[in-house]
């Protein structure tokens, strides 16, 4: 008797910082709501948030930049993702801190135009001749191996794919018909072959199949419709990275006895700009801007900021968004004192955006959220204080006091964080103010440098 496995395994997820985030939370008037797919206050710098999203999906923010400036645990990361959910998978959204552009591999403003071009995207439109059905028909024709004549494969094989209105039978080659078994393709999988590369591709299982799996079956589709051999138009997305890389792989001779290098000649970039270009021209290629957010901007040095400052202007950038703490502080590498720390020209060329500190109800609601998307319960006393402590010390060390709260409350075999829990996690863990008093204390004992 054969039973049923209805749970294979616990499906594995991470909760990360900004994981409950979905949107900006506009209306259809770009007005924001109270709360919103996980964003709560900061009404102000959502709806221009939201503007700047209507710009770029209209192509109008190209070599543009956005500054986000607030105190710490403002959100300002999480509108730069909220940005990146509202514009979709499609636009190319890069991540990275400022210190990420000093790396002993290459030179600091090679790390920063290599992250702004894999900001920019290229949408290619392709169209090919393939042959798309069901298999309803798959017949090898097998001779002993060359090489060991014990073992048998395909010399050729003949193909029969059928659609809801047409049925094909075709030869297939012997390398494609290692392919079919290499793949596992059989009778009743519905596939795509490219007829120019031969390329294969299987769609899935058809919904008229008789055999059925109940362990690593494929998905269900429906049998296409139409010709099975029809002019088919594909798109896809690539940055000017990825195009980038593949040129410089590519190389002359006397590469293979130069040491490798993650760095990209100039050359390369101004012949995939040309390419690209010529593209677009065409009609066959669309130039898909996307953004790049950097956050700790004030750790660029005043050599990124004058090479941003001049890359901003080629027709080939990204939306930047800079994120950034700080009031008035040093220049990176100079004694000149700024504004968040970025140059006067620079930031005179930014849209900038404001974050406020956050209320005490929306610090309540925002623990919510997070408890909710950790899945966490917690009593009402549990909230006041994390409430209070989000007020008193900070919202980040609030939110920090969940999880350490949750297994104590798992200690005592309870589904529910009580006060008592918030209470033990907060006298184990501390936040700033407290580890700059216990500095303080012992101040002579610690090593110096």
């Amino acid at each position: 008797m054969v039973s049923d496995i209805r749970e294979i395994a616990a499906k594995f997820e991470r909760i990360g910082t900004h994981s409950h985030i979905r949107g900006l939370g506009l209306d259809e008037n770009l007005k924001a709501k109270d709360v919103a797919e996980g964003l709560v206050g900061q009404k102000k710098a959502r709806e221009a948030a939201g503007v700047i999203v209507r710009l770029i999906k209209g192509g109008k923010m190209a070599g543009r930049g956005i500054l986000i400036a607030g105190p710490p645990g403002t959100g300002k990361t999480a509108i730069a993702v909220a940005i990146s959910k509202e514009l979709g998978k499609d636009i190319p959204f890069v991540h990275v801190a400022a210190s990420e552009f000093y790396s002993s591999e290459m030179k600091k403003t090679e790390a920063l135009i290599q992250t702004m071009r894999k900001a920019i995207g290229v949408r290619i439109k392709e169209t090919r001749t393939v042959l798309e059905g069901e298999i309803v028909g798959l017949d090898y024709n097998m001779v002993p191996n060359p090489y060991n004549p014990t073992q048998k494969i395909p010399e050729s094989a003949t193909l029969t794919l059928a659609t809801k209105d047409d049925k094909r039978t075709f030869s297939v080659s012997g390398r494609l018909a290692l392919q079919f078994m290499y793949q596992g393709i059989e009778v009743g999988d519905v596939i795509v072959i490219d007829k120019e590369t031969g390329r294969i591709a299987k769609v899935g299982r058809s919904e008229k199949a008789s055999k059925k799996y109940d362990l690593g079956n494929a998905d269900i589709v429906e049998i296409p419709s139409g010709k099975v051999e029809k002019e088919k138009e594909f798109t896809y997305v690539v940055t000017l990275y990825d195009l980038d890389e593949a040129n410089a792989r590519r190389g002359s001779i006397f590469s293979l006895f130069s040491a490798e290098s993650r760095e990209i000649d100039n050359e390369v970039r101004e012949a995939v700009d040309d390419q690209v270009k010529k593209w677009v021209e065409e009609g066959r290629a669309e130039l898909v801007p996307g953004v790049l957010f950097i956050d700790e901007t004030h750790l660029m040095d005043i050599e990124l900021f004058a090479f941003m400052n001049r890359a901003m202007e080629s027709e080939m950038a990204p939306i930047i968004i800079l994120a950034s703490n700080r009031g008035f502080s040093k220049i990176r590498g100079t004694d000149i004192v700024a504004p968040h720390g970025i140059p006067l020209d620079l930031l005179d060329r930014l849209l900038i955006i404001t974050t406020e500190p956050y209320t005490k109800d929306e610090i309540k609601t925002i623990i919510e959220i997070r408890a909710a998307e950790s899945g966490i319960m917690l009593s009402d006393d549990a909230l006041e204080k994390l409430m209070d402590i989000g007020v008193q010390n900070s919202l980040r060390y609030a939110i920090q006091l969940l999880a350490p709260a949750h297994e104590y409350a798992k200690l005592r075999n309870s589904g529910k964080v009580s006060l008592e829990d918030v209470e033990r996690a907060s006298q184990i863990f501390v936040d700033v103010t407290q580890s700059s008093a216990y500095l303080k204390k012992w101040e002579e004992k610690m090593l110096a440098m």
